[in-house]
């Protein structure tokens, strides 16, 4: 189908034909489009940041997913989450914490100062990116459901093409 539509495009010069094909073409490419998929990263660190602080880290994880190609398609579900365990919050006793609002105590003693909290966003930038490409390059030849074989990347192979386009 698309053969025969790139053929009048070629061969063509009435331009509601080719307008006609230019629709066709873009339906069956439509058609054949893989679905979007959707990406979960977890973001877990030690270092004391309140609720607000760790909204702020998880849209770190947006740059790096973006750094190897990832965009935010319309039908995607991407999902980022970020949580310390640095704090330390004692079950039973009385706490300024609302477990349903990310509302910060009064008091901020034992957290990340907003000033000095770029180097974690970097950080996770970095992290993402990094995380990302060893899940990629590290995955194994593994068969699915259904008898679907997807196959291990060759390093070589992609040693080769980065040094070439780098």
């Amino acid at each position: 189908m698309i053969e025969e539509e790139a053929k009048v495009l070629a061969d063509c010069t009435d331009p509601e034909a080719i307008i006609k094909a230019t629709e066709n073409l873009r339906l069956q490419e439509a058609k054949e489009h893989k679905k979007d998929g959707s990406i979960i990263v977890i973001i877990a660190t030690d270092a004391p940041l309140h609720p607000t602080q760790l909204q702020r880290l998880a849209k770190r994880a947006t740059p790096g997913l973006a750094r190897v190609g990832g965009i935010a398609h319309n039908s995607s579900g991407d999902i980022f989450l970020a949580f310390s365990t640095a704090n330390e919050i004692q079950v039973g006793l009385k706490s300024n914490y609302d477990p349903w609002t990310a509302t910060v105590p009064r008091s901020s003693e034992g957290f990340v100062d907003d000033w000095t909290i770029n180097a974690l966003f970097e950080a996770t930038t970095d992290v993402v990116e990094e995380s990302i490409y060893n899940a990629v390059c590290m995955a194994e030849t593994m068969v699915g459901p259904q008898g679907r074989k997807v196959s291990a990347i060759d390093l070589k192979h992609l040693r080769k093409l980065v040094t070439k386009f780098t």
